[in-house]
């Protein structure tokens, strides 16, 4: 099951179509589907040569939502939290339907699974610094993601980096989360409220790296909390953030900013640590890998965005 609210129309869209902003002018061709949700889908269209992503639905009111937090993350100074919104217009359908659509950025990428499988764990660490900075910045203006999950993220380069592709799930800080998936849900798991607050996202962002080695998923069953903790404990790649992981899980985080700086420092742990057992040649490898990759990318990303 993706989420509780039932799912809502949105329009198809014939490949080779267009679809002309009524207000705007604006022209934009069809060239195929990203994917489907509970608000509406989104298209890859072309404008001018460039490709867009173009979300549309019969839903205005929930657009008109979605649209307004583009616009208050992209306000965001240095900081790229979600895709740029480049128009908001409405539709009219050829049998006279009206739907409203917003334009962003096409992001393009791969997903963080594809990405870790090639190039391996070590960067586990770096995509962890990233998301937690970005959630911290979101958090800051108020809002949480909700619906924080594997699929809504693609891993772009130049330079490396998590990129959020849909931010249609973000709730206002002290509202009820208003889309969820299951799997990444604690309340799905018994583990604490949908109420939008930090440690919801914080939860979530564990389930993310979780589904990353168990790509089914696994199956709610007994304690819940014992249940995540076995499966963190099974996967080596997130030894080294263990706790910290646990800690989210069980909702003793208050920000991402402190989540942050846990994974920092077990960074530098594992750094000390392979210098302690340098004739272990493969663990002295990975840790340092793990490190250098961490602070090379994510001291980065603040001078290339």
């Amino acid at each position: 099951m993706i989420h509780k609210t039932w799912k809502r129309r949105s329009p198809h869209l014939n490949l080779g179509g267009q679809v002309k902003g009524k207000w705007n002018g604006n022209i934009y061709k069809v060239t195929g589907k990203l994917g489907s949700g509970a608000i509406g889908s989104v298209y890859l269209c072309e404008s001018g040569g460039k490709q867009i992503a173009l979300k549309i639905s019969d839903k205005g009111t929930s657009i008109t939502m979605e649209v307004n937090v583009l616009r208050t993350i992209n306000k965001a100074q240095d900081h790229k939290l979600g895709p740029y919104l480049l128009d908001v217009d409405d539709w009219v359908a050829p049998n006279g339907e009206q739907f409203s659509f917003y334009v962003m950025e096409y992001i393009e990428g791969e997903s963080l699974s594809s990405f870790i499988r090639k190039q391996g764990s070590v960067w586990i660490g770096v995509f962890m610094l990233q998301l937690l900075d970005d959630l911290e910045k979101l958090h800051q203006l108020g809002w949480v993601f909700g619906d924080l999950k594997k699929d809504n993220l693609l891993i772009s380069r130049n330079p490396t980096r998590v990129r959020w592709v849909d931010v249609g799930g973000t709730t206002r800080i002290g509202r009820a989360i208003k889309e969820y998936t299951e799997f990444y849900d604690r309340g799905y798991w018994g583990l604490g409220s949908r109420r939008a607050e930090p440690s919801y996202d914080l939860f979530s962002f564990v389930m993310i790296f979780l589904s990353v080695y168990y790509p089914r998923h696994f199956l709610k069953q007994g304690y819940s909390r014992q249940l995540i903790f076995r499966k963190i404990d099974a996967v080596k790649a997130l030894h080294p953030y263990k706790h910290s992981l646990k800690k989210a899980i069980s909702g003793q985080y208050q920000s991402s900013n402190e989540m942050k700086q846990d994974i920092s420092v077990a960074i530098f742990q594992a750094k000390r640590r392979a210098n302690n057992h340098k004739e272990k040649v493969p663990i002295v490898f990975e840790s340092i890998g793990l490190m250098s990759l961490a602070i090379l990318y994510y001291l980065t990303s603040f001078y290339l965005f």
